[in-house]
C-alpha cells in the first residue's frame, strides 16, 4: 500500500519544493519509507516467532513441526508411495493407477518451512539457538 503512494508523492515535490537538494533529500526519504516499514514488520514478526518458540505448550510451539511433518508426508506419498504402489500393482497384474496429490498449494508452505529450517541451522552454528 505504501509503495503505491511513493511515486505520486515524490512527483509532487517538484511543484512545492524549489531547492533541489532538499527535494532530493525528501525524495530519498520517501522512497526508503516503504523499505523501512517492511523491515520493521519483519523484525516484529521475528520477535513473535521467538516468543512462540519459547513456549512449552505443544499448541503454541508445536505447529511448525506439525506442518513440517505434514509436508514431508505429502512429499513422501507423492514421490515414493504413488510410484511404488503403481509399480507393484502393475507387476502383480492389476493396472491400478494411484493418483498423486496436487502439491501446488503445499509447496509454498514447504519452501517457507525449509527457509525457517535454514535459519534455525544458521542460529545453531552461531550458538544463539535455544537448547531445548
Amino acid at each position: 500500500m505504501l509503495e503505491l503512494l511513493v511515486g505520486p508523492v515524490a512527483g509532487l515535490l517538484d511543484k512545492f519544493i524549489p531547492d533541489a537538494d532538499e527535494r532530493n533529500r525528501l525524495a530519498h526519504e520517501i522512497s526508503t519509507m516503504a523499505e523501512r516499514h517492511a523491515h520493521e514488520l519483519a523484525k516484529a514478526q521475528i520477535e513473535v516467532n521467538k516468543e512462540e518458540a519459547k513456549s512449552s505448550s505443544m499448541f503454541v510451539s508445536g505447529w511448525r513441526p506439525a506442518v513440517g511433518w505434514i509436508c514431508a508426508t505429502g512429499m513422501g506419498f507423492n514421490f515414493i508411495c504413488v510410484p511404488l504402489g503403481n509399480f507393484v500393482a502393475g507387476v502383480a497384474g492389476y493396472p491400478l493407477e494411484i493418483i498423486a496429490l496436487d502439491l501446488s498449494e503445499m509447496m509454498p508452505v514447504l519452501m517457507g518451512m525449509l527457509g525457517l529450517g535454514a535459519m534455525r541451522s544458521f542460529e545453531k552454528t552461531k550458538g544463539v539457538a535455544r537448547q531445548k
